[in-house]
């Protein structure tokens, strides 16, 4: 048993450096997974072909859908000018005083809107780098400002999120993407405060030591970092970006108009419009002889999603045919981060059908009687082995998922705390440096690790886990 558990370890090892030196986890995934199979001595190719690819296909069955749409969207709101228009508005109605302030703000409702985090990035860069200059604050800031606003509370936390994060869950616990939203609007409520303080006293503490905007950033161009970004994600090296009609303020307006409909529609659809339809032939073996409650949660962000996307060609209608090479677009950088995390999934479910994984996983539930805990634990754990917070959701529910939920039902725990308290989890250890956002986020500002990460791990590692403890306390505490 001794050589099984170092194989396992040694794994997650080749995982996380392969990883941190930007090779593809499609790759690093089976790589890790393979080791360890071949250090539990079993069989190789049969580990491969029935247990990972079935839990990546799997997992790509189930989200695809989501991955789609949100990178079409994303990227149709990027080709229009909405994007830019409404952080833009944001950043005027806010002021170059504002300027921390501003970046957060659009990059969080650009990622509650359902635009992916890579997008986020490419469309907030030029704005924040404007901003900061013209308020002097010190460019090492912008990538934790951008991280922030993107990989914490816009995608766990705030209730009705239509990213993949907020929506893994509900397959489990048979929720929505709506689920506690009194926990999930207080958690976001805490991780902005805290968030923000930290950001207002780190450029007050440079400012002081005499640091402002340097141009010159750090040893990384931007512009090719964001080529190299777009060629990666199977796009074109120039995005062409329109502009609307109108003044910043209207233009602003404009585009917050897509992100409002995704909200509306996630809503309307699962509280209102499902309530309306037949959906009995679910129960049919064709459709998988399921209940409305598993797929509710991927159906209503896909509709909201697809509506959106249909309301942006509706807005620029004499942009029709840029739209058609942006569904094209859009598609096409949806395949590679599908399968990144499909592929943590793949090597979840391989470690997972070991035998040595049983000590593992009778360590996990030994930490705490309650669900929550272990829930919270397990996941944050594997979020920050893989660096992934969607990779390290999914490869907990779907190794204990049906565990935590018969425990979580034998102690009185609400399937939709453990949702939402399991999503913000998500959010916390996979920050950690060799986190592909994070990465994307320093490479995008042209900052370096020693130059920004600080920042970047005290708003999306240290604040989310103090917020996490604290929901968890306050649950627990009122039973």
């Amino acid at each position: 048993m001794v050589i099984p558990m170092i194989g396992i370890f040694l794994s997650l090892i080749v995982l996380i450096v392969l990883a941190y030196r930007g090779h593809s986890v499609v790759i690093a995934a089976p790589i890790a997974a393979l080791l360890a199979t071949a250090m539990s001595g079993a069989p190789l190719l049969a580990t491969y072909t029935q247990i990972f690819m079935p839990a990546l296909g799997k997992f790509i069955t189930n989200y695809f859908p989501l991955f789609l749409t949100g990178a079409i969207f994303g990227r149709l709101m990027t080709v229009s000018g909405l994007a830019h228009d409404l952080a833009q508005g944001i950043s005027k109605a806010f002021g170059p005083k504002r300027a921390m302030a501003s970046t957060v703000l659009a990059t969080a409702l650009l990622t509650y809107g359902g635009v992916s985090a890579w997008v986020v990035a490419f469309t907030i860069v030029p704005i924040a780098t404007a901003l900061f200059q013209e308020a002097g604050i010190p460019k090492r800031l912008m990538p934790a400002a951008i991280a922030f606003g993107t990989i914490t509370f816009a995608i766990a936390a705030l209730p009705g999120s239509p990213q993949v994060h907020n929506v893994i869950p509900t397959k489990y616990f048979g929720t929505t993407s709506y689920a506690a939203p009194v926990l999930g609007l207080t958690g976001a409520a805490i991780m902005l405060v805290l968030g923000m303080l930290w950001l207002e006293y780190r450029v007050k503490s440079l400012h002081r030591a005499g640091e402002f905007y340097d141009p010159s950033g750090g040893s990384v161009d931007a512009a090719a970092a964001l080529k190299e970004l777009e060629d990666a994600e199977g796009g074109h090296s120039e995005v062409p970006v329109h502009r609307g009609p109108g003044n910043v303020a209207v233009r602003g307006l404009l585009g917050f108009i897509p992100i409002a409909v995704v909200v509306v529609m996630n809503y309307a659809f699962i509280y209102f419009i499902s309530k309306q339809l037949d959906f009995s032939y679910l129960a049919d073996k064709k459709f998988g002889a399921v209940k409305l409650d598993s797929v509710l949660g991927t159906w209503s962000v896909t509709v909201a999603l697809a509506t959106a996307i249909l309301v942006i060609f509706l807005m620029r209608p004499g942009l029709f045919g840029v739209f058609i090479e942006g569904l094209g677009d859009g598609a096409k950088s949806a395949i590679l981060p599908v399968f990144t995390t499909a592929s943590e999934v793949g090597y979840g479910a391989v470690i997972g059908s070991l035998a040595a994984f049983a000590v593992l996983r009778d360590g996990v539930f030994s930490v705490a009687d309650n669900a929550l805990i272990v829930g919270v634990v397990s996941t944050g754990v594997i979020a920050g082995i893989t660096g992934s917070s969607a990779g390290g959701l999914s490869m907990t529910l779907e190794t204990f998922g049906a565990d935590l939920a018969r425990m979580a039902t034998e102690q009185g725990i609400s399937m939709e705390s453990m949702h939402r308290i399991m999503a913000m989890a998500s959010v916390s250890f996979d920050s950690l440096p060799h986190n592909g956002a994070v990465l994307t986020m320093l490479l995008v500002c042209g900052m370096t690790h020693k130059q920004s990460y600080k920042d970047v791990a005290v708003v999306t590692v240290v604040i989310p886990i103090i917020t996490v403890t604290a929901l968890l306390v306050g649950v627990t505490a009122m039973g």
